[in-house]
């Protein structure tokens, strides 16, 4: 067995010998494990367990722990370094409900004016509890890409509820209030509104009626088969009266006599009595009947055929 280095330190030593022999002595005693039997050097760490993999307790800014109520969101920074250098996350917190009192929302990156990275974690309350409750943010082990993980401890909150359950009792404080009057609305100004409306709105009526009157009068006393209708509703229609009031429309609108051989020619400048081509036919067919063969039409729809002049020729000249 070899001995270690040993330096003898007696009276006769020399000032400077005496750290000289206290550094060899303390060489000498950690000297030996590195030494092996054949007197080579063998490294400690070849006899050593393999390390773990390294834990660090991760920079955090935690969020205000207390005052919160249901529907905060409550959010921790985590500062995505190790040892001093900048790490990436490997598998972020998922998003998920946690427990009965929060739920964590997406992970997600930021940087401050530094340049430094942090991991921003929300939290949102979503249950309101009947008094004031302690909650703690769960406990976080982040796993980075370099093989490290950051840790997170629990983080103490508390949450209180939004109302009291039960009212002071005094007062106006109650538990329950009654219901307030509701005062009138001012409605003076809104009724002066509705009777102006009302007023324009009764004029405006009685000048479209007055318009659509003094056009009907003026039509009546203006267009041929108006005319011929006003005076057939004041005669019988088997009257000779009547025939020749319709004859004299006809002739009037074409501005000459029209006759049963020129009929068409007259219907051909009027297109839009063409649909009333077979009553005209046989009303002339009629006429020339009773006035020249001394035959009788009392059945023939002289105010029906009369009517529809008129309104073909009123629709022709809206």
């Amino acid at each position: 067995m070899k001995r270690g280095p040993c330096v003898r330190v007696g009276r006769a030593a020399r000032p400077w010998q005496r750290p000289v022999a206290v550094l060899a002595l303390a060489l000498g005693s950690t000297a030996l494990p590195w030494r092996s039997a054949a007197g080579g050097e063998a490294g400690v760490a070849a006899s050593a367990p393999a390390p773990a993999a390294a834990v660090t307790l991760a920079t955090v800014e935690q969020p205000r722990a207390f005052g919160h109520v249901i529907g905060d969101v409550l959010t921790q920074r985590v500062l995505l370094q190790h040892a001093g250098q900048a790490v990436d996350v490997a598998a972020p917190p998922a998003a998920d409900r946690v427990g009965l009192w929060l739920e964590r929302r997406p992970a997600r990156a930021e940087t401050d004016d530094q340049g430094r990275r942090w991991l921003a974690l929300d939290y949102q309350v979503v249950n309101a509890p009947r008094g004031l409750t302690t909650l703690h943010l769960p406990a976080l082990s982040i796993p980075t890409r370099g093989g490290a993980s950051l840790t997170l401890p629990a983080w103490p909150i508390s949450v209180g509820p939004l109302t009291p359950p039960e009212g002071a009792g005094q007062g106006a404080l109650q538990t329950l209030r009654p219901d307030r009057p509701v005062e009138a609305a001012p409605t003076a100004a809104i009724e002066r509104r509705f009777k102006g409306a009302l007023l324009a709105l009764g004029v405006v009526l009685l000048a479209w009626l007055a318009w659509w009157g003094g056009r009907n009068w003026r039509e009546s006393r203006r267009l041929p088969f108006a005319r011929a209708w006003r005076e057939l509703r004041r005669v019988d229609a088997a009257s000779p009266e009547a025939w020749l009031s319709l004859h004299r429309a006809v002739n009037a609108s074409a501005g000459r006599v029209v006759h049963g051989a020129s009929l068409s020619r007259w219907l051909d400048e009027r297109p839009h009595l063409r649909p009333l081509q077979a009553q005209l036919e046989g009303f002339y067919r009629h006429s020339s009947e009773r006035f020249f063969a001394g035959g009788a039409a009392a059945d023939y729809p002289l105010h029906a055929l009369g009517r529809a002049l008129r309104d073909a020729e009123r629709r022709q000249h809206r």
